[in-house]
């Protein structure tokens, strides 16, 4: 049976290996480009490479495999895990798979070339985010910060339809709906994850109402405000998923000067992880058209790596690029000669938790320091403020980050509810934000990843927990250092060493789960990110 299986492999790799690739190139491409065209001929390829798994013949065979018990060497039992869920899919009607990769390439095409309008003249979201992070007269504030949310007028109706769709296929193979159905198949269960939210919750209730009442009293002040009357444009970020600026100390000011891909690839460069062909092959500055986030790609599981960007020189954006080479310098160093389906990550949230490991660090002050360089006058209090800076960006994002993850299960569970009025009930009960006098908007229809990565964003808070792990373990059993006692890792080869010999290497070999245990000896636990930040 194992040599039956194996055939199956060889046959079903050199089908889709090029065909995954050519997608990814054309997903790379439109993104950049924003032309409908180049998004319709990704959709196409999507729609080609998903018809693949929707193979009927081939998942019986699989369910065959899998049934007979009988594919016990480690490496082809893991394929065949990876291989039958990705099947399990996509067993729907082919009618149904193609409306629902068309309308989703087609949303996500309004998202990816809208620019917001402001007083009649185009901005983008760098420009709404500098408007948010330094005008002090709200009035320009607040149409800045409605401008931006005008996308969702634009995408909410082929979304909510986008998501019937989904929830149609979901129950077509015996799920629920869609949000269960993705959690099962990517090895998470969602009653577990449901708990382990809801423990966090609790955890950071009262921690985050002491730290968003200063934050209030601080911004508040600006305005010539009561704490009280602060409204979601009255902070720095449209969604308050970013910590504003309250010290008196401005992280930006460090990276004034400096070439923060410079600085990201030095660092990488010190710890023994040289990221020099993934920058060489990326795009990492704003362009007509061009998708305003980033993000990063594997286009061919064999070196060619990519990152897109749109870099400007602060604080924000060094810490997505030393995010998202982390992301990429995972990929990039997976072992090759693992078999084609093994040779991506363990799962969705341990890329993200090595992201966002590095993406840390441009709020610690040994790092700033050793990177960047304070000045003798500020080192005092940039030692003291980055720490309570980067306390507070991790539970606030955490209050985030709940506010998606209810939503979305709410959203699967009841599209048809009312989902304006939904928003806001989460938003004030996790983020202590109220909703705007008479507003009734689409505005959780401005999050792209409602549309491009559904549910995913419980990974994202996933991989900051096992970022805490990795950190305590790192220190302690790597360095040797005491578990409170702060370090930027700069020029650490032993911390490069570690994460390519114990993240990177085994790819998707184990499971998710298996893969921490083997690294850090212990399985994902929480208790280590309540122990750095709550």
């Amino acid at each position: 049976m194992e040599t039956a299986f194996q055939e199956f492999l060889d046959r079903f790799e050199t089908v889709i290996k090029p065909l995954s690739r050519e997608l990814n190139l054309s997903f790379w491409e439109s993104s950049i480009s924003g032309r409908r065209k180049d998004y319709a001929r990704t959709a196409v390829l999507e729609l080609k490479l998903r018809q693949i798994y929707a193979n009927r013949e081939e998942f019986e065979q699989l369910k065959t495999f899998k049934e007979s018990g009988t594919i016990r060497d480690p490496l082809l039992a893991r394929q065949l895990t990876v291989l039958y869920n990705s099947y399990l899919e996509n067993q729907i009607d082919p009618k149904l798979m193609k409306k629902i990769v068309f309308l989703s390439t087609e949303v996500e095409n309004t998202f990816n070339t809208f620019r917001a309008r402001l007083d009649g003249s185009p901005i983008t979201n760098n420009q709404i985010l500098d408007i948010l992070r330094h005008e002090t007269n709200v009035s320009v504030r607040r149409k800045a910060w409605e401008a931006g949310k005008e996308i969702g007028h634009l995408v909410v109706h082929k979304l909510l339809e986008l998501v019937k769709l989904r929830n149609e296929a979901a129950q077509h193979l015996g799920f629920n709906n869609y949000y269960e159905m993705s959690m099962i198949l990517s090895e998470q269960e969602p009653r577990e994850i449901g708990q382990l939210f809801q423990k966090l919750a609790d955890l950071t209730d009262e921690p985050f109402k002491n730290l968003k009442a200063r934050v209030d009293e601080k911004l508040s002040g600006r305005f010539g405000i009561e704490p009280f009357e602060m409204q979601i444009w009255h902070y720095e970020d449209p969604f308050f998923q970013e910590a504003p600026r309250i010290s008196e100390i401005d992280l930006n000011r460090c990276f004034l000067n400096q070439n923060v891909v410079t600085l990201a690839q030095k660092f990488y460069n010190g710890i023994g992880l040289p990221p020099g062909s993934i920058l060489k092959n990326s795009d990492l500055y704003e362009k007509l058209g061009k998708e305003q986030h980033a993000y990063t790609i594997d286009i061919d599981r064999m070196g060619d790596v990519r990152i897109l960007a749109n870099v400007k020189h602060d604080e924000y954006w060094m810490s997505t690029m030393l995010h998202e080479l982390g992301h990429g310098l995972y990929d990039f160093c997976i072992d090759r000669s693992l078999p084609f389906l093994l040779r991506t990550h363990a799962h969705i949230f341990t890329t993200e938790a090595v992201a966002m490991f590095f993406a840390r660090l441009s709020r610690n002050a040994d790092w700033i320091d050793k990177m960047a360089g304070i000045p003798q006058k500020w080192k005092k209090k940039v030692a003291r403020e980055a720490g309570q800076a980067l306390r507070l960006q991790q539970i606030l994002f955490s209050r985030w980050a709940q506010v998606m993850v209810n939503f979305e299960r709410a959203l699967y569970a009841n599209p048809d509810q009312d989902l304006n009025g939904l928003w806001w009930q989460l938003v004030e009960k996790f983020q202590y934000i109220r909703r705007p006098e008479g507003r009734n908007a689409p505005d959780w229809a401005t999050k792209i990843h409602v549309c491009s990565a559904p549910v995913y964003y419980h990974n994202y808070a996933l991989g900051e927990i096992m970022a805490s792990q990795l950190v305590h373990f790192i220190r302690t059993s790597v360095l040797g250092l005491s578990a409170d006692q702060s370090a930027g890792f700069v020029e650490m080869p032993e911390v490069g060493a570690f994460f390519k010999e114990k993240i990177f290497l085994p790819g998707a070999k184990y499971h998710w789960n298996d893969l921490l245990k083997q690294a850090t000896g212990e399985a994902l636990t929480p208790d280590y990110f309540v122990r750095q930040f709550v």
